[in-house]
């Protein structure tokens, strides 16, 4: 079964480009390193709710746009053994100092999700 790594984040509509160039090279570095999909989402259409939402969730500030995005794997060992070699892959080291970074990772969250239907 595969396992699936989830995140939700706010990125500033002025950064987006630059959010987009990282989550290219970032992306190409995953799925070298064996994740199976990569996916980054832009919201389209997320509302703030009445006591949670994706807005809430990342405490959406005016100018922000929620980002949702999940990585693929064949297994949690996959997905343990890809996230060690991407974290020490050279490439992102621009990119985890959180002054370069195009979004506040402070409100980012994101988990591991062991998918149960798949259709």
């Amino acid at each position: 079964m595969s396992y699936v790594d989830g995140f939700v984040l706010p990125v500033p509509r002025n950064k987006l480009a630059a959010y987009r160039r990282m989550a290219k090279k970032g992306g190409k570095i995953w799925l070298e390193h064996g994740a199976l999909e990569y996916r980054e989402c832009v919201a389209d259409d997320v509302k703030p709710g009445k006591t949670t939402s994706f807005p809430q969730a990342v405490k959406l500030k005016p100018g922000e746009v929620v980002v949702f995005s999940w990585i693929v794997y064949k297994s949690k060992a996959d997905r343990n053994r890809a996230n060690k070699k991407v974290m020490s892959d050279p490439r992102l080291a621009e990119f985890m100092d959180p002054k370069n970074m195009p979004f506040d990772g402070k409100r980012m969250f994101w988990g591991g999700f062991k998918p149960f239907v798949t259709m």
